[in-house]
């Protein structure tokens, strides 16, 4: 039982320095985790808990974020659709994505909102690498991208562009919480009902989609391993 009277799952990785880290068996509601995410959050802030990494998957849902348009919403009835107060517009969560709740001490790691979320961006960047796939990011557009060019050019002859990964942070007294989300093995047929983050000229694409037999047990090694690369000096590797 952690201190603020949330129970993590049994499953409790041992801590990685202050940050905890927890990986959740089957699905997660969202609004669950939501109300874990905001306890957890406050109990850091007041110093009763320590920080956590927490990799969800989730029922088949969309999110909107404080941007969010009502025109990118185009089959609303087709998952439930969540209001959240994280940044960005529409995204998709459901099974075969790996979910990665970040609930990290912005100001201990240099108080700079933007450079945080490049260190997120860096985060999945390095652990796309562990699969030798070279994830990118993207002025203007937050999240991280593959280049396909096995597949047709756009019409002004560019090269096209898949989103492989949504990032979708929110702070309160300057703990981070939301994150990130990696697209492991989802069904990609159920972004169609969104235009994801607001993107209409580009796609999206998985692990599996780019052709890689990766499981999320795979993903998630590569990103406990490439944590301590971007944040490094905030605590040493715990023992799996």
């Amino acid at each position: 039982m952690a201190a603020d009277g949330w129970t993590l799952p049994d499953n409790l990785i041992k801590p990685h320095g202050m940050v905890e880290w927890v990986i959740s068996e089957g699905f997660t509601e969202y609004t669950d985790a939501v109300a874990a995410m905001e306890t957890r959050v406050e109990a850091i802030a007041c110093g009763r808990a320590d920080e956590l990494i927490w990799l969800v998957e989730h029922p088949p849902l969309y999110t909107a974020g404080t941007s969010a348009r009502l025109p990118d919403l185009i089959d609303p009835d087709r998952f439930p659709v969540h209001r959240t107060k994280r940044g960005g517009q529409y995204t998709y969560h459901g099974p075969g994505q790996r979910v990665v709740y970040t609930m990290l001490n912005v100001r201990k790691r240099g108080g700079d909102v933007r450079g945080f979320v490049r260190n997120l961006e860096d985060w999945v960047i390095g652990t796309l690498d562990r699969f030798n796939i070279k994830g990118e990011a993207r002025s203007g557009r937050v999240g991280v991208w593959v280049v396909r060019p096995e597949l047709p050019a756009g019409p002004d002859g560019s090269l096209r562009e898949d989103k492989i990964a949504a990032i979708g942070v929110r702070l309160r007294r300057w703990i981070s919480y939301h994150g990130l989300s990696i697209n492991v093995e989802p069904d990609l047929s159920h972004y169609g009902g969104i235009v994801p983050c607001g993107i209409r000229e580009h796609g999206v694409t998985s692990l599996v989609d780019l052709g890689l037999p990766v499981t999320m047990a795979d993903v998630d090694a590569a990103l406990h391993a490439t944590f301590r690369e971007i944040f490094q000096g905030f605590g040493s590797d715990p023992e799996l």
